[in-house]
């Protein structure tokens, strides 16, 4: 066992999930893309989402934030109740950071700029104090030298980076990470993952959908394989060298 997944074992908690999913279905149009998701996630908890695409992975990440509503069953993310009208998803974004591929930084403000933009205007917190935050920030990221440049000055995997301050910026209680790796080439991806995994091991509740397979057996609790819009397999890593199911063994023997 690495020191990683030590990490992980001691996080064992009683605590109502943080995440509960419970038959969630979705379409769009007459496509169902989730065909009766259950899922539970814990405080302190990573969960990995792998499989082919179109399996529905990242429609159920949206799903947790509310970019995508459900059509069906109930979904209930940091005790607000996703499945039901009248939810308030500005609200529940101050709890719920998301990550995607693209950067969307703003190329006209800095880094440090970039990184307190939201919480100026949703927590209206003084200058000061925005900059003690983005330097906390950047610090977890491993950028604190960067507060003064532009996007157009960093790598891709530097600028993936101040995306993910930004969304720490908020102080979340649950991380979202959509394939943030898949635009990046080996080098950059490996400074990005290395991030994740410093966020991992503090204690961040955290989803990733990647096709990332030795990170997601090295860093997740629960990798959880999807399938045809529906739960194939979950376990920990070792499930990635042991599959139960024919679709998860030509997944993995694949190298997708």
């Amino acid at each position: 066992m690495n020191a990683m997944n030590a990490i992980h074992e001691t996080r064992a908690t009683t605590a109502a999930p943080l995440v509960a999913f419970r038959d969630v279905r979705k379409s769009f149009g007459a496509f169902e893309v989730l065909k009766g998701i259950d899922l539970d996630i814990a405080p302190g908890e990573v969960v990995a989402l792998i499989g082919r695409s179109g399996s529905g992975k990242s429609t159920a990440l949206r799903c947790v934030n509310g970019l995508e509503k459900i059509n069906g069953g109930t979904l209930t993310v940091c005790g607000r109740h996703l499945h039901e009208s009248g939810t308030d998803l500005r609200d529940l974004r101050k709890d719920v950071g998301i990550v995607f591929q693209s950067y969307n930084l703003f190329p006209h403000l800095t880094v440090e700029q970039n990184v307190t933009l939201a919480p100026r205007k949703v927590h209206r917190i003084s200058a000061a104090d925005a900059r003690t935050l983005a330097a906390d920030v950047l610090a977890q990221v491993g950028l604190s030298d960067k507060a003064g440049n532009y996007p157009e000055q960093l790598s891709g995997g530097q600028q993936q980076r101040v995306a993910i301050a930004r969304s720490l910026a908020m102080r979340p209680k649950l991380m979202l990470f959509d394939e943030v790796t898949s635009a990046l080439d080996p080098e950059l991806t490996g400074e990005v993952l290395r991030t994740i995994e410093r966020l991992a091991a503090s204690g961040m509740t955290m989803v990733l959908v990647t096709h990332e397979m030795s990170f997601a057996s090295s860093v997740a609790d629960k990798i959880v394989f999807m399938h045809q819009g529906r739960v194939w397999e979950t376990g920990d890593g070792r499930m990635l060298s042991a599959p139960q199911t024919a679709e998860l063994q030509q997944f993995v023997g694949n190298g997708l």
